[in-house]
């Protein structure tokens, strides 16, 4: 599982469900929430945690697209399986990593140091730990 420190920038809630908005290395990241297991305050350093399943990855990507969290980011290490692919990119102190399949990680010509963006729906953030 990824892993990435961030800091609660804003908490939006109606009924059961919370938008929470991070900070994290110069990018502004979302969160959305059907009730929230731990307390939580605007101020408060957690770390998040997302499947490395769940980040897409764009190359030459333009357009709108319903995506909140987008991190501009360099491939530092590609490990291709036979049918799978893992993408490995530093996000601040974090190296992260995403699965994706090798046939599309060969459509896209992706190699080491090729300038990407990670892609993650704000559904697949979890805050793992409040720091704060």
């Amino acid at each position: 599982m990824n892993h990435i420190s961030a800091l609660i920038t804003d908490i939006k809630q109606s009924k059961n469900i919370s938008i929470v908005s991070f900070e994290a290395h110069g990018h502004s990241m979302k969160m959305m929430a059907l009730g929230l297991a731990k307390p939580i305050r605007v101020g408060s350093t957690v770390i998040l945690g997302l499947k490395a399943s769940n980040i897409a990855i764009a190359k030459s990507f333009s357009g709108d697209i319903s995506i909140s969290n987008r991190l501009h980011v360099s491939i530092e290490k590609i490990n291709y399986g036979k049918l799978l692919c893992t993408v490995f990119f530093r996000f601040g102190e974090h190296l992260l990593e995403s699965i994706i399949t090798r046939d599309s990680a060969e459509s896209m010509d992706l190699h080491v140091k090729d300038d990407i963006i990670a892609l993650i729906k704000s559904s697949e953030l979890s805050i793992i730990e409040v720091l704060s």
